[in-house]
Formats: structure tokens, C-alpha cells, sequence
């Protein structure tokens, strides 16, 4: 199956596009958007680029690494926008979308939830048969997400629920009353 991964940013969207079947690289960038003056602009050249990769590469899934915490709430917000953006260009190419928390990408790359940004871009290097000094880390990070959802279709757990009550439903042994 083919995979698109996206690390988010209002400044840079890094992507990655991988085949599963034989943990191969197909694409993997940075979308700059430091041209692009107001974020509204920044949004729109999100929401082309992805569109046009995604014309050109036919991925089956689409992943998506969450925002989760910030300290400056503007800078979420922006974040936020950005991932919405990303996110509708996969919307409305009919692909799937699945968000993972950066901790969940982590350790489904690494082992380690609180792995470092470099650690992350050498699993990610080893796994993909790269040289970690050609990936940046929006690019690294893209590609873990894309392997992270991968890991997780292959074990048939999307990581993805329609609320509480489908959670309870997918993992009665996790809940207690």
C-alpha cells in the first residue's frame, strides 16, 4: 500500500511518501512556504502542493501528525490551520486520513515515545535503506508518520475512533468503570 505522511507547519510541510509492501521510498520534501507573506496564502500553497502530490503519486492512505501541545496558543492555531489544510487536500482527493500524536509516531518507529528528532531520522533512515544526512527532519518526520500508519494497518488498528463508545467497543479490556 501506498502512504502518504505530512508533518505539518505554517513555515514548512514536510511529506512523505512510502510503498509498505517492501518499506520502500517513493517521494519524500519539504513544501516551503517562507514566500508566501500572510497565512492564509501559506494555507493555500499547502492545500495545492499536497493536492498536486497526491495527483501525481495516487497514494491509498493518508497520515497526518496531530498538533498537541504549544506554549504560544497563536503558534497552534496556526498549526492547526496548516494540518486542516493538509487535511482537506487528501479529503478531497477521496483519501483516508489517520492522525497520530507525535508520541505514538515515535514509538512506532523507535520503541520510545520520547525518542529525539535525531533518533526518529535514523530509524527512519534504516528502515527506508537512506542516509539520514539526506533527510531533514520535517522530511524524517513525514515519512515516520506514513511508516506509523503502515505499522498500524498492518496489524488491522487504524488508531482512529468515531468517539468514546467505539474506543470502548475496539478495547473493553483498556476501560474499567
Amino acid at each position: 500500500m501506498r502512504i502518504l505522511g505530512i508533518d505539518p507547519g505554517s513555515r514548512a510541510t514536510g511529506y512523505g511518501i512510502i510503498e509498505t509492501d517492501d518499506k520502500s521510498l517513493v517521494a519524500t520534501d519539504v513544501v516551503r512556504l517562507d514566500s508566501a507573506d500572510d497565512h492564509p496564502a501559506r494555507l493555500k500553497q499547502i492545500y495545492d502542493a499536497l493536492t498536486t502530490l497526491i495527483r501525481a503519486h495516487d497514494p491509498a492512505a493518508f497520515s497526518i501528525e496531530m498538533p498537541v501541545y504549544g506554549q504560544n496558543p497563536q503558534s497552534m492555531l496556526k498549526l492547526g490551520r496548516a494540518q486542516a489544510a493538509a487535511m482537506m487536500a487528501a479529503l478531497n482527493e477521496g483519501l483516508p486520513v489517520a492522525q497520530y500524536t507525535p508520541k505514538e509516531i515515535k514509538k512506532s518507529v523507535t520503541g520510545n515515545g520520547n525518542a529525539s528528532k535525531k533518533q526518529v531520522r535514523f530509524m527512519v533512515a534504516s528502515i527506508l535503506s537512506m542516509d539520514a544526512d539526506d533527510l531533514t527532519h520535517d522530511a524524517a518526520d513525514a515519512l515516520a508518520t506514513a511508516l506509523c500508519h503502515g505499522n498500524r494497518d498492518a496489524r488491522g488498528d487504524t488508531g482512529s475512533y468515531s468517539g468514546w463508545a467505539s474506543f470502548v467497543d475496539d478495547n473493553p479490556g483498556r476501560v474499567s468503570e
